[in-house]
């Protein structure tokens, strides 16, 4: 297995996704466009629901285009929610006020084949990626992105979030092959819905396994890494010059077998991941992205300063993308993301 693309690019994360290292690390944050941003707040308070703003192409730009506009950043990702994707596959969706997001019905109880699949719900997001390719700077790259089907499949099944993914876990063990059926009409709409983000302009995308690290090793094998290895193996025939970033939150010790055996380009850490450890442990030119702890970024001043100088100077001689273990959330101050981007461009 090869760990590299041929690049032509001239844009940094690119050049870093191929395989290559360079001076300073490219830097975006998961969650970038968010509430931490006072002109996202206005965005939000203009358009409604977070469901409205993600289908709204013109607003959903604006909020990609936000934190570019402020800090300048490496990476452009797309401002979407993993869930549209069992939206398009027929279940409703709503997002509640303190609750997060609902989905019904409940895949624990109705059947699959009793949704009417709408794949058209999946073009306004079609329609940001186009905007915001059009609007970016020279030597910004832009990412796209879709949930993992384990991840996907906690929702569809539970109908919300849960701590310990207990109703897909229990289907796991109950009716694999209800939940393996689940798993690859999945696999098939993400793999029409990357694409169709990468034909609109994104060159890059990201998966997001979020409750990968709920799972037994065995499991892991079957649910994680599986399918993945499915959404990598189809989307690279269809766009072999597109990479591709894994991120299974939780992974741990796993980490090494879903480099190994998914075909990702490269892979996301989460703040749970020494990075001592995945240096020693993942191949010497493999791309990695990461891992600053949200909660460091939160905490700003000496502490934010030390933990980003150890993840720069243990990933200085690999290709390294610096992010953050999970999302920005929304108490950061916007001075502490600006002395972290100040560290790293220094």
């Amino acid at each position: 297995m090869t760990f590299s693309r041929s690049c032509p690019s001239t844009k940094p994360l690119l050049r870093v996704l191929s395989g290559e290292r360079v001076d300073r690390p490219p830097v975006w944050f998961m969650r970038q466009a968010g509430r931490y941003l006072p002109e996202y707040r206005d965005l939000r308070a203009r358009k409604g629901s977070f469901l409205d703003l993600c289908y709204d192409p013109e607003a959903a730009a604006e909020a990609t285009l936000q934190p570019i506009a402020r800090f300048a950043m490496d990476a452009a990702i797309l401002f979407s929610d993993i869930l549209v994707v069992p939206h398009a596959m027929g279940q409703d969706l709503h997002f509640a006020e303190g609750e997060g997001p609902i989905l019904a019905p409940t895949l624990d109880a109705t059947d699959l084949d009793a949704l009417d699949p709408r794949l058209d719900r999946l073009e306004p997001v079609y329609r940001t990626v186009a905007l915001v390719a059009a609007a970016l700077p020279k030597a910004t790259a832009l990412i796209g992105f879709a949930g993992a089907p384990w991840t996907v499949a906690t929702y569809m099944i539970a109908g919300r979030g849960s701590r310990d993914q207990a109703a897909a876990r229990t289907m796991a063990f109950r009716d694999p092959d209800r939940l393996q059926g689940l798993i690859d009409r999945i696999v098939d709409v993400t793999v029409t819905y990357l694409s169709g983000q990468i034909a609109a302009g994104a060159e890059a995308v990201q998966l997001f396994d979020s409750w990968a690290g709920s799972l037994s090793p065995v499991e892991f094998e079957r649910w994680v890494i599986a399918p993945t290895a499915q959404i990598i193996g189809s989307l690279s025939a269809l766009h072999p010059d597109i990479p591709i970033i894994g991120f299974p939150k939780g992974a741990g010790t796993r980490l090494p077998a879903y480099v190994l055996e998914t075909g990702v380009d490269a892979i996301g850490l989460d703040e749970t991941i020494p990075p001592e450890w995945a240096d020693r442990l993942l191949p010497p030119e493999f791309p990695v992205q990461g891992n600053l702890d949200p909660l460091a970024l939160l905490a700003g001043g000496g502490a934010l300063k030390r933990e980003a100088a150890r993840i720069l100077f243990t990933f200085r001689d690999r290709p390294h993308i610096f992010n953050l273990g999970h999302g920005i959330v929304p108490q950061v101050p916007i001075e502490h993301v600006e002395q972290l981007l100040a560290e790293i461009r220094a």
